[in-house]
């Protein structure tokens, strides 16, 4: 080994022979060998050996609705019998393991997910609907699988069960299939939350469950080509 190489030993790459391996706080490994995989488009970073990509919309119904609220979210599946790197702006990752269960996500923390799972694009209501532009649709995953999302510094988990709960539109991030939500303005509240937008408005959760809260209302997202 040379001696260049030798100086980057610290950042060698991590074997565990899962499907889903963090390799650092910001980069995500998958070993399609073992799955396959839905992955946001444009996070691919590096992969190796026989590595598949196709673009995926999702069907006309989930075109749709990305089209009617500007969802940003676009997959591409990826599949084969390589590695494949992946990192969103080089934000925090997060693992999660599906067991015969539901998540909501945003759809701007979405980073890959295994094939197996469905989803589908869910529409938050609320009477203060028409007033939040980007922030009423969010992406819902069922079934079993591992899940990967991003997050803009280190999140909080909230149990919704505790307290009467609220949140940013863009700072809740996930939450779990047994949470209900609802929006709501409160003026009092306009400079405090959502101050990039000028916007008052908080998603409310209720029911039996948690919901995950980044530290910041989320970057620019980058459009994929």
């Amino acid at each position: 080994m040379s001696d260049a190489a030798s100086s980057f030993q610290q950042y060698a790459e991590i074997e565990t022979g899962e499907a889903f391996t963090l390799q650092n706080s910001r980069l995500l490994k998958i070993e399609l060998a073992a799955t396959s995989v839905m992955a946001r488009s444009g996070s691919m970073v590096a992969y190796q050996g026989q590595v598949n990509f196709e673009h995926k919309g999702g069907g006309i119904g989930k075109l749709l609705k990305k089209a009617a609220t500007g969802e940003s979210l676009r997959l591409m599946q990826a599949s084969g019998s390589g590695e494949l790197f992946i990192a969103n702006q080089a934000m925090l990752i997060h693992t999660i393991r599906l067991d015969n269960e539901t998540v909501t996500l945003n759809g701007a923390n979405v980073l890959a997910f295994e094939t197996a799972i469905d989803w589908d694009i869910k529409r938050i209501k609320g009477g203060a609907a028409g007033m939040l532009a980007g922030g009423l649709f969010n992406v819902t995953l069922s079934g079993s699988g591992m899940v990967a999302l991003s997050t803009d510094g280190e999140p909080v988990l909230l149990d919704v069960a505790s307290a009467a709960t609220f949140a940013d539109p863009n700072a809740a991030i996930a939450w779990s299939g047994g949470v209900t939500t609802k929006l709501k303005t409160d003026v009092q509240a306009k400079s405090l939350i959502g101050m990039g937008s000028g916007e008052s408005i908080q998603i409310g959760f209720e029911g039996q469950g948690w919901v995950l809260v980044q530290p910041s209302e989320g970057r620019p997202v980058i459009a994929a080509g």
